[in-house]
């Protein structure tokens, strides 16, 4: 794994931009992002043991600009699964929310559908990443467990980390790894041995109540920590759920292949019947709460409508925001029938390839690419110039000087 100091630029713009709440609940404290049009049930994602909120940093960016709501927390300290869903229904509860569609990878998944078990009626649909029906393997790989709570916080890292597959990777499947790591050390040491005593603590999901339908299955064909007899437990739990298989993306498809990945979640979304609310976007407001202008005023004219809990944000500035939704009906229609044409061919690899390749022709050349392709073009002549200059020189410099 190379050097993990610096932070990519997309998400270096997308701090400036999204303001992290931190709120206490209990004796819990809850870290998560909170951005699109509070109108349209959210998007909760839910990240496995080496991840936190930010990991879902490119999903909360597209998703919420085209007007769906996108929630990503990180896992709090809890210690056992009862304690899990306990936890999440009461943050759920203050902040205002009754109905989920829940994204969960790894452990993350794991959890989901716990909290879709016993909880049937809070969880409208799940999209299930990488993720896993029972603990029992983690826990005979890990017979250290009883002592885990009293482990170094070094050590506890470095375990996690050693489930990360090194090595040569594409550049994109490593700088997702590079940003998980980076993540990684930002964890303390209580926090790394709850998600891992989670990981390992007996339990394993039951049937649901929710309709197979209502659920998308989105592997990677690659490689992750996950085995494969656990993924393939999965699939014969839930045989009518939808399959997105991904060609490739390693462990964290979310930051190696966001836009298959968001095509994937958008279609979902569509699936199970929610709206997005494009024309409520319109960047962030200076108190960094990431509504619309509209909900603002309502808040405003309705003040018994206010929270009822003390929140503290990581607002960023005001001045800069994220760019509003395109008002330009070329955009949305592009947009509706890439959709329309996924649906068709939503298993097909290649197909959603192309749609990539589509949306990819859509934009707009770089400044950076124009000023290379000038620079190509002109180099030629620079050298064709430079190398006569010289040769003149030379030949002025060799002739003998005349003498009076």
């Amino acid at each position: 794994m190379k050097g993990v100091s610096s932070a990519p630029g997309d998400y270096v713009y997308f701090k400036s931009q999204v303001p992290l709440h931190k709120i206490p609940i209990g004796t819990k404290q809850w870290r998560y992002y909170d951005f699109g049009p509070k109108v349209v049930p959210p998007l909760i994602c839910l990240p496995g043991i080496a991840g936190t909120a930010d990991v879902y940093y490119k999903q909360i960016m597209s998703l919420s600009m085209k007007g769906y709501r996108v929630i990503s927390i990180d896992i709090p300290r809890v210690w056992n699964h009862h304690e899990w869903i306990q936890a999440f229904e009461k943050f759920l509860d203050v902040i205002d929310v009754h109905h989920v569609h829940l994204y969960g990878s790894s452990l993350g998944g794991f959890l989901a559908q716990l909290f879709a078990q016993h909880r049937p009626r809070r969880v409208r649909s799940l999209i299930l990443s990488n993720t896993f029906l029972d603990t029992r393997d983690f826990a005979a790989a890990m017979p250290w467990a009883p002592v885990v709570s009293w482990t170094p916080s070094f050590l506890l890292k470095r375990y996690v980390l050693t489930g990360i597959r090194d090595g040569p990777h594409e550049p994109f499947i490593a700088d997702s790894v590079d940003f998980v790591v980076s993540q990684v050390e930002t964890l303390s040491r209580e926090d790394l041995a709850s998600r891992l005593t989670l990981n390992v603590d007996a339990a394993s999901v039951g049937s649901l109540l929710l309709s197979d339908s209502c659920i998308t299955i989105m592997d990677t064909n690659d490689y992750c920590a996950i085995p494969q007899q656990l993924k393939d437990q999965l699939g014969e739990r839930y045989p009518e759920a939808r399959r997105a298989y991904l060609k490739t993306g390693g462990d964290f498809p979310f930051l190696s292949r966001p836009d298959e990945v968001n095509l994937h979640l958008q279609l979902h979304l569509r699936r199970v019947g929610v709206e997005a609310r494009p024309d409520l976007v319109r960047g962030i407001p200076k108190d960094g709460t990431g509504g619309s202008h509209s909900e603002k005023e309502n808040e405003k004219e309705d003040p018994d409508d206010q929270p009822k809990h003390r929140e503290n944000s990581e607002s960023p500035s005001g001045k800069n925001q994220l760019p509003p939704a395109s008002e330009s009906s070329e955009s949305h229609t592009v947009d509706e029938q890439l959709l329309s044409n996924a649906e068709v061919f939503l298993i097909d690899q290649k197909d959603i390839s192309n749609l990539c390749e589509l949306l990819k022709k859509e934009q707009i050349i770089d400044t950076e690419s124009i000023l290379q392709s000038t620079w190509a073009s002109f180099l030629p002549f620079l050298l064709s110039s430079y190398m006569q200059s010289l040769y003149t020189t030379t030949k002025l410099l060799s002739e003998p000087k005349a003498t009076g």
